[in-house]
């Protein structure tokens, strides 16, 4: 049976908080499901997560209201905070130390600080990065809530074809997405600068409006790893990202 668990956000930018409501979306799918908190839910609060550099975070420290397990994120944690985090934000951590406490069996919010002693420490791993070309904006969110979810903790937009190919030639990628219909610049041509473009992308997965057969061929002998339809298929985009 799924649990529902209302989380406070305090802060956080537009931007950032787009991404965390599309991981919330996609938690409905799991066990736990979390849910934007506000005034008129019909459950209180059970977590805070809260942007250490907003002056909201004041507030939200001089009157905290309902008792509740405090997720930080910035610099200089209160000494309740249950968890911290750095920028950039890795939302994969965060629900992960969510999934943790709540998965608990004897939940308590007042013993948070027991439950953080019982928890391993999470290994250290190098943060996979990934490339997301597109113009629409809700398809670079939606990119960036699937990646989210496999783990990748870095993810750089890009609005244009030029501009792709000049992150993928500063930064070392994991995988790129790729609009196969950005604005200035043929998919096929774009596909071979960034193959070409160093240090460039290890895969690159292309979304491409009324895709065929022929396209997905080509698009395998061009180098591509995987050439979705659009929109991607959920499941199967995000086998494909858990395999790279």
């Amino acid at each position: 049976m799924t649990q529902r668990v209302f989380v406070k956000v305090v802060g956080f930018t537009d931007v950032e908080r787009h991404a965390l409501n599309a991981v919330f979306r996609l938690s409905e799918q799991s066990d736990t499901a979390y849910s934007l908190w506000a005034p008129d839910a019909p459950a209180q609060p059970r977590l805070a997560l809260v942007d250490g550099l907003s002056y909201e975070a004041g507030l939200q420290l001089v009157s905290p209201g309902p008792e509740m397990t405090l997720i930080w994120v910035g610099p200089i944690p209160p000494a309740g905070a249950w968890r911290t985090f750095d920028r950039p934000i890795a939302w994969p951590g965060i629900i992960r130390a969510m999934d943790e406490l709540f998965a608990a069996p004897d939940f308590d919010g007042g013993a948070a600080d027991e439950v953080q002693d019982t928890l391993p420490p999470e290994p250290e791993a190098p943060p996979k990065r990934a490339l997301i070309a597109s113009a629409d904006a809700d398809e670079r969110m939606y990119m960036r809530a699937k990646l989210a979810l496999a783990e990748f903790s870095l993810a750089d937009d890009a609005l244009t074809g030029a501009q792709a190919t000049e992150l993928a030639t500063a930064h070392r990628y994991t995988v790129a997405l790729v609009d196969f219909s950005l604005p200035d610049v043929d998919g096929w041509v774009l596909l071979r600068q960034l193959l070409a473009a160093r240090p460039g992308v290890a895969h690159i997965i292309i979304t491409k409006a009324d895709v065929s057969l022929a396209d997905r061929l080509r698009g395998w002998f061009a180098g591509a790893d995987a050439f979705f339809g659009k929109p991607p298929h959920p499941g199967r985009l995000h086998e494909r990202l858990v395999k790279i």
